[in-house]
């Protein structure tokens, strides 16, 4: 198989000029060909000098393409981007860590695991004006149901909602996966749970609450 560079000289990719070699695309500007030796000091002076401020990758990818080209300069410049020094101190992450993912065993049995969440931002309609949806879906058979409400609902009017809707018809689901979004319905972990204590005891009953 032909050497992509014998393939590039052929094709009157590579030509030289007072000494320098340059490479040009179809009716592109000709680029300089760096040599191994200087590779280092154009990244550096692409992404680590005072004027380009250790931007993210599109700015000296642009600089780079207007100016210089070696075999695979996207890929080292991409490498020598992620791993700065310099940028890996200045964007390290602050506040809380995450917590740890677990894994959510699929169910065996229609009813044993729920996944719930809110459409919210709806428009008003029906005779209540609702203008949310809480949606249930089975884990196991897949099925849906959808159940209109109120955005401004509290933990136990959505511990009631549910309670009357599905409870009563399907029976205590042993895993609920809820999202993470910080509406005031999002305690309905606590609030459901309560509303069990009095009649049920159910042990294996979890309450997840997915990484967004």
């Amino acid at each position: 198989m032909e050497e992509p560079w014998l393939r590039g000289y052929k094709d009157n990719k590579f030509f030289l000029i007072d000494g320098l070699l340059y490479h040009r695309e179809n009716h592109t500007s000709p680029l300089t060909v760096v040599d191994r030796d200087h590779i280092s000091l154009i990244l550096q002076e692409c992404h680590d000098c005072p004027y380009m401020g250790h931007m993210s990758e599109d700015r000296p990818k642009e600089r780079v393409a207007s100016t210089s080209w070696w075999p695979k300069w996207e890929q080292e410049l991409s490498e020598y981007i992620s791993t700065c020094d310099g940028c890996q101190k200045a964007n390290r992450k602050h506040g809380k860590k995450y917590g740890l993912l677990q894994h959510i065993k699929e169910p065996k049995h229609s009813r044993e695991t729920i996944n719930m969440d809110w459409v919210t931002g709806l428009l008003p309609g029906g005779k209540e004006n609702y203008n949310a949806c809480l949606i249930i879906v089975d884990r196991f058979s897949k099925s849906m149901r959808c159940m209109p409400c109120h955005k401004e609902d509290t933990a136990m009017d959505t511990a009631l909602l549910f309670w009357n809707n599905i409870i009563s018809t399907c029976g205590v689901p042993k895993i609920i996966v809820s999202d993470r979004d910080q509406n005031s319905h999002l305690n309905f972990g606590p609030t459901y749970m309560k509303c069990l204590e009095p009649s049920f005891h159910f042990p294996q009953l979890t309450i997840h609450k997915q990484m967004a």
